[in-house]
C-alpha cells in the first residue's frame, strides 16, 4: 500500500513538473509575442480596406493579449506534446516511444496548416460573402474587437481540428483506438463534428457548410491513417504472415 502511494505521489509530482514547464514556456512565448504585436497586427490587416476602430482603451489591450496568446499557443504545442510524451514514456515500449515521438512535429505543422486553411481559405470567403449582403443598404463599420473575434472563430478551431488525424494515429498506435471502432462510431462522430462546426462558426448557412465539409474529410482521412497504423502494428506483432483483417 505504501509502495502504491509512493508511486502515485511520484507520478503526481512528475505531472506537476511537466505542467510547470509547459506553463513557463507559454509565458515566455506570450511575452515574446507581446513585444511584436504591432508587426503581427499590421500584417493581419494589410489587405483590409477600412481602418478598424476601438470603443475604449480596454479594446486595445484585448487585441494585444489575443494576438500574443494565439502565437504563444501555437509555439507551446510541440513543447506540451514533448512533455506529455516524457510523462508517458516509461509506460511505452521502445518501438512505441520512437513512433509516438515522431508525432510531435506533426502536431505543430498541422496546427499551423489548420490556421492557414482558416485564414487564407475560409475566412476570406465568409467575410466577403457577409459584406456582400450589406451591399449599399448600410455603412460597414468594424471595431477591432469584433473583427478579430470573427477572425479568431474562423481560424483557431481549424488549428486544433486539423490535429485530429495525428491524435487518432497516436491513439491507434497505443491500442486505444482502431479503424473498425472508428467506422462503427462514424455516425456519432459526424453528428459531433456538425454540432462543433455550428457552434464555432458565425450564424449563417454558408459558414457552416464551409466548415462541416473539411471536418468530415478530416475524419475520413483519420480513419484511413488509423487503418494504416493498425495494419502495420498487426504485421509487426504477428510477423510477415499476418493477415490484413
Amino acid at each position: 500500500m505504501k509502495s502504491h502511494d509512493m508511486d502515485l505521489t511520484g507520478h503526481l509530482s512528475e505531472l506537476r513538473t511537466r505542467l510547470i514547464i509547459i506553463m513557463a514556456a507559454f509565458v515566455c512565448l506570450f511575452i515574446l509575442a507581446f513585444l511584436y504585436v504591432e508587426e503581427i497586427y499590421a500584417w493581419l490587416v494589410r489587405d483590409l480596406q477600412v481602418k478598424l476602430a476601438v470603443l475604449g482603451p480596454s479594446d486595445i489591450l484585448w487585441v494585444y493579449f489575443m494576438l500574443a496568446g494565439i502565437i504563444a499557443v501555437a509555439g507551446v504545442i510541440p513543447i506540451a506534446a514533448h512533455q506529455i510524451w516524457c510523462f508517458v514514456k516509461p509506460a511505452l515500449k521502445t518501438e512505441e516511444r520512437k513512433l509516438t515521438l515522431a508525432y510531435i512535429p506533426a502536431l505543430f505543422l498541422l496546427f499551423i496548416a489548420g490556421l492557414s486553411f482558416g485564414y487564407f481559405v475560409i475566412f476570406p470567403i465568409v467575410f466577403k460573402f457577409l459584406l456582400s449582403l450589406s451591399d449599399e443598404m448600410m455603412t460597414t463599420f468594424f471595431t477591432t474587437e469584433k473583427y478579430f473575434t470573427f477572425l479568431l472563430h474562423m481560424t483557431l478551431p481549424f488549428g486544433f481540428l486539423f490535429e485530429l488525424p495525428v491524435v487518432i494515429m497516436f491513439l491507434t498506435s497505443l491500442g486505444i483506438l482502431n479503424p473498425y471502432r472508428l467506422q462503427h462510431l462514424r455516425k456519432y462522430a459526424y453528428f459531433a463534428l456538425v454540432v462543433t462546426s455550428v457552434v464555432i462558426t458565425p450564424p449563417d448557412f454558408l459558414s457552416d457548410i464551409l466548415v462541416i465539409i473539411p471536418l468530415l474529410l478530416l475524419y475520413e482521412i483519420s480513419v484511413l491513417l488509423s487503418r494504416t497504423v493498425y495494419r502495420k502494428k498487426q504485421k509487426h506483432r504477428n510477423g510477415p504472415f499476418a493477415s490484413d483483417a
